[in-house]
């Protein structure tokens, strides 16, 4: 154990490196490493109190005062921007692990066991897929409220689901080369030939779909919250801010915009990092099946 967690650590940190060496990968890290920053410390450095409303400054435009203008409550846009990703980050930050971890699990077993249990369960995978993504995670929130501790599990789960499908699809490749045969006749547990012979070889797999999941997820998290099923007024998100200042578009465009930039940029850094990722990787997204 000893000898792998410095092997481990050596490559993790060449895998950084190139992907700082791409251009794609410097600026997607600086990115989402500065909405981390800001997510972090927006607490100590936000200009005014989230919740503070000023009935004389409602619709304001940007001035010394406030940077980005007042909200239709003439609360102060940039502080709720600066703090609107926090929750976010959260929540899809502890569920994205969650639902690679499961996820892709569950899809290596079946690509090793294959059979009909491979068949039923991916069946009813594809169920899910065919759904609205959206729709299953409106009913759940509906019947069990929108709080943290329901946003996360749910969110772990169904965004879990497709990553059974990539998973799977990358232990086949594996379970068909000539050192799982030799695993199998050497009497080894599946788990064992999971842990020892599979997981090694598609975890470069995991790593790309888990940073894409994360994006996925974000916007999924956002549009739970715009649609008036995440985060509850009047804690600041950006999905929240974009749907209560939407009607004064006309009037005040730099509620709708100051958000949607934040979140297009955190979005945008991921995927950048993902693709520089992808390539250092040595994996083609191309060739993977849209999920």
């Amino acid at each position: 154990m000893s000898a792998a967690t410095p092997g481990l650590s050596v490559r993790a940190a060449n895998v950084l490196r190139d992907v700082l060496a791409r251009p794609s990968g410097a600026v997607g890290l600086t990115l989402v490493a500065l909405h981390l920053v800001i997510a972090l410390v927006s607490p100590w450095i936000v200009p005014f109190d989230y919740k503070a409303m000023n009935a004389a400054m409602t619709l304001a435009g940007p001035s010394d005062l406030h940077w980005l203008g007042t909200d239709h409550l003439g609360r102060d846009v940039l502080s709720r921007v600066l703090l609107g990703g926090r929750e976010a980050l959260v929540v899809t930050g502890i569920a994205t692990p969650v639902a690679m971890l499961w996820g892709g699990l569950l899809g290596v077993f079946l690509g090793l066991r294959g059979g009909w249990t491979d068949e039923i369960l991916m069946r009813l995978v594809d169920a899910f897929l065919a759904l609205p993504g959206i729709l299953p995670l409106l009913v759940l929130i509906t019947v069990f409220g929108s709080g943290g501790a329901v946003l996360m599990p749910t969110l772990a789960f169904f965004f879990g689901i497709p990553v059974i499908r990539v998973a799977r699809a990358a232990a086949h490749e594996v379970v068909a080369r000539d050192f799982i045969s030799a695993a199998r006749a050497r009497g080894h547990r599946p788990f064992d030939i999971v842990r020892r012979e599979i997981m090694p070889n598609v975890t470069d797999t995991l790593l790309v779909e888990g940073a894409m999941r994360w994006s996925w997820m974000l916007l999924g998290f956002s549009a739970l919250s715009f649609l008036g099923f995440g985060v509850a007024p009047p804690r600041p998100d950006w999905g929240l801010m974009v749907s209560d200042a939407r009607v004064y578009m006309s009037l005040a465009p730099w509620g709708v915009i100051a958000p949607v930039i934040a979140l297009s940029t955190l979005i945008i850094g991921i995927n950048l990092t993902a693709d520089a990722l992808a390539k250092t990787l040595g994996l083609d997204q191309g060739r993977k099946a849209v999920v």
